[in-house]
């Protein structure tokens, strides 16, 4: 008792040795008023001249408004159109600055190789891509290759996952069964082809210059596809229709026009019988190469995918659209950067353009688009470089 007295007393005393006078707390505190009425001052006069400066370096940047502060994006300005600098259209004009006068069969587009396995929109444990559907978007892909598969809703799964596999029967994008080795054919969370669909939409919505491209490895009925593409909020409106354009009479419009008509997405499917849906048979309306530069990336020939459909095929009055792929058959970080620069520019120059006839083509798919050799020549490089020939 008498040692806790002594020990409070003891507290009490060196509280009062260290505590200041009240001399010593206004020769402290007199400074710091001093410098708050200062601060006030300062902050009330910049508040009343403005800050330009600090508003437009922490302005979020638009990808589609032309700027002379940001690099350019996948697609190269036409020739003619407005400098960067130049103030922002309206409607038509807006569109046609952005592409000008080009057809759609005229115009590349960076495309990505089974785009939804990634390690960003679910846990896959081999990948194509690095990042998300939505940041590829973000980053000047305007192709996307996905697979759709069904999956029947399975109570075993959702009971050995102890919950975390409970997802109802829809279709999803898989990269073969969506039942067998989870994070190789299928990952969780499982991704549903209807929500990356709304992701392309919602992207679209928030770009109104930018045209989008999906490519389905089809796995699904028709029916299937279309209960599913029916709950994609704003699909219809933007979905292009080549049948409603007489595309095979009068040729593939100008993308400034279907830019103008709000027309901006494009689905093809490796199935025939969906065109009723909006979605084109990939083998009616386009050529394309083998898929495939082979275990060791060294196939570089550029031949046909279908033996019927030629790359250089003529028909009158339409051109079909040139989809090129270049990656191999297993992925990886490192062959994808060993791919994607020089051998890309030189395989589309020397075996592609040959190929098909001189021309270029629209599409060029490719694994890990951002990675690329120290050439100095990128995917989304070459692409603007190919949009930027006359």
């Amino acid at each position: 008792m008498i040692d806790m007295g002594m020990q409070r007393m003891g507290a009490r005393a060196r509280f009062r040795i260290i505590a200041p006078t009240p001399g010593r707390w206004a020769a402290h505190t007199a400074p710091r008023r001093r410098t708050g009425r200062c601060s006030f001052v300062l902050l009330l006069l910049l508040t009343l001249l403005g800050t330009p400066t600090l508003a437009t370096a922490s302005a979020p940047s638009n990808p589609s408004a032309p700027s002379t502060a940001t690099a350019p994006s996948a697609h190269s300005v036409p020739a003619g159109a407005p400098s960067a600098g130049a103030a922002p259209a309206t409607g038509a004009a807006s569109a046609a600055a952005r592409w000008g006068d080009r057809r759609l069969d005229e115009v590349a587009f960076l495309t990505t190789h089974n785009a939804f396995t990634n390690y960003e929109d679910s846990r896959w444990s081999s990948v194509n891509q690095s990042e998300s559907v939505r940041a590829q978007l973000d980053n000047g892909v305007r192709g996307l290759s996905l697979d759709t598969h069904w999956y029947e809703r399975s109570t075993w799964l959702c009971v050995i996952s102890f919950g975390s596999d409970c997802y109802p029967s829809d279709v999803y994008l898989c990269h073969g069964e969506c039942k067998t080795f989870a994070g190789v054919t299928y990952a969780l969370p499982r991704q549903s082809f209807h929500g990356t669909m709304q992701t392309v939409v919602d992207f679209l919505a928030a770009h109104p210059q930018e045209v989008v491209t999906v490519f389905l490895e089809d796995y699904v009925s028709a029916d299937q596809l279309r209960n599913s593409l029916s709950r994609v909020r704003g699909l219809s409106e933007l979905l292009f229709r080549p049948d409603a354009w007489n595309v095979r009479q009068q040729g593939w419009p100008k993308v400034a026009d279907l830019v103008t008509a709000g027309k901006r997405l494009l689905v093809f499917s490796d199935r025939p019988d969906r065109e009723h849906l909006g979605v084109m048979y990939d083998r009616s309306w386009t050529v394309s190469n083998y898929w495939s530069l082979g275990d060791m990336g060294n196939d570089l020939a550029c031949v046909t995918r279908w033996s019927d459909v030629p790359l250089d095929r003529q028909e009158p009055g339409f051109r079909r659209l040139f989809t090129m792929s270049h990656h191999r058959i297993v992925p990886t970080v490192l062959t994808a950067a060993l791919d994607n620069g020089a051998k890309l520019r030189n395989r589309i120059t020397e075996q592609c353009r040959p190929a098909a006839g001189g021309r270029d083509p629209n599409f060029v798919s490719v694994d890990f688009h951002r990675l690329s050799d120290d050439s100095g020549h990128t995917p989304a490089s070459i692409i603007a470089e190919l949009n930027a020939r006359p």
